[in-house]
């Protein structure tokens, strides 16, 4: 995926573009004809969806990834024209969307919670364009954005119980990329799922890189250096951790260097991803992928793409959940053996008391 993705995009910044003529001629059209039994029109739609990914850009294998996937399912269900553009840096986010906006787009998705303020100024500048933010929630609704967000900490509940169960040291470990609820909220329900194995059990796997109660634990501080993904989680290796989740887009690519080099070297090692299913987006990695935490972003954005396209925009939060399916506890795949049928049926329980709302799960930055 990463490699065809490669191929029909080109990342570049769009600061410095001055007029809508010149962003018009840099922006990419991505308006492939429809295929044949698609639900598309045969004519080129008159509504057009865009979408402005953060600086880990569209083949990050993870939220950027899937959201821009949800997309350009919309194009091919729905027939609209798609435009898209890469954000290299941070600097990139405010010239990138008014870009969008001078080239007519009816709904801009934003990408992460790093574009929160741009989208937020830009919505604000043009009240009659529609924006959708994934992964941000505005504490003073905006008219014209619809948040995405995701209670992630309930499907991450499922996978810290799933690895203090399948832990062969007793020591698991989790990181995050920038310290910001979207990713806090992973690292939250994964320390919750760890710790109500060891009451449910009577056991004391320990949890290293994070501390729910004193909201503190290890973080790259970007989004972009794998090598620091990869030095923590060689921390984590040293110090007993056999089972790693990190939450830090494309950084995560680094703590799945490091665990595949400590499985080459004979330790019985695992990686768990998030955001989308690790096993089809990031397959290097799949002889050690135990499980991902996922956010259907994909769906949740070609949904919110079709009721604008109806007419039926609402700022009102899309959330994702376990009970919606907005997010979900991947399948197993080819580490399904190592996870034995009664684990698989507590964690079927666990997921039926959360939705049920007997088991409470709860990330206080959520």
């Amino acid at each position: 995926m990463k490699n065809s993705l490669r191929a029909t995009l080109k990342r570049g910044s769009m600061a410095g573009v001055a007029t809508a003529g010149a962003a018009a001629l840099l922006l990419t059209s991505c308006g492939a004809p429809p295929e044949a039994g698609s639900t598309a029109t045969a004519t080129a739609s008159d509504y057009t969806g865009c979408i402005v990914s953060d600086s880990g850009g569209f083949d990050d294998q993870s939220f950027n990834q899937s959201s821009y996937e949800g997309l350009k399912k919309a194009e091919k269900d729905l027939g609209i024209q798609v435009r898209q553009v890469e954000s290299k840096t941070n600097n990139d986010y405010d010239p990138n969307l008014r870009a969008m906006v001078s080239a007519g787009c009816d709904l801009t998705v934003t990408v992460g919670y790093l574009l929160g303020d741009a989208t937020k100024a830009q919505a604000e500048a043009n009240p009659n364009s529609h924006f959708a933010i994934i992964d941000v929630g505005y504490e003073k609704p905006i008219a014209n954005v619809k948040p995405i967000i995701y209670d992630t900490a309930q499907a991450a509940f499922m996978a810290g119980y799933l690895a203090a169960a399948t832990s062969k040291t007793g020591t698991v470990a989790t990181f995050g990329g920038i310290k910001i609820p979207a990713v806090t909220n992973f690292m939250d329900g994964y320390a919750d799922g760890v710790k109500y194995y060891n009451e449910k059990k009577g056991k004391d796997v320990k949890l290293l890189g994070w501390d729910k109660a004193k909201q503190d634990g290890s973080f790259t501080d970007d989004f972009e250096k794998q090598d620091k993904g990869k030095q923590l989680t060689q921390n984590f290796l040293d110090q007993g951790a056999d089972i790693v989740m990190p939450v830090a887009g494309p950084v995560g690519k680094g703590a799945g260097a490091a665990l595949k080099e400590a499985k080459a070297a004979g330790k019985d090692v695992k990686l768990i991803w998030v955001d989308s299913d690790g096993f089809l987006t990031a397959p290097e990695y799949k002889d050690i992928m135990l499980t991902s935490v996922m956010k259907q972003m994909g769906s949740a954005v070609e949904t919110v793409v079709k009721e604008d396209k109806e007419g039926k925009f609402s700022n009102e939060p899309y959330v994702g959940t376990l009970a919606n399916e907005g997010v979900q506890l991947a399948p197993f795949h080819d580490l399904d053996s190592q996870v034995p049928a009664e684990l698989k049926t507590e964690l079927e329980q666990i997921k039926k008391d959360i939705v049920d709302g007997k088991l409470k799960v709860d990330s206080p930055k959520a």
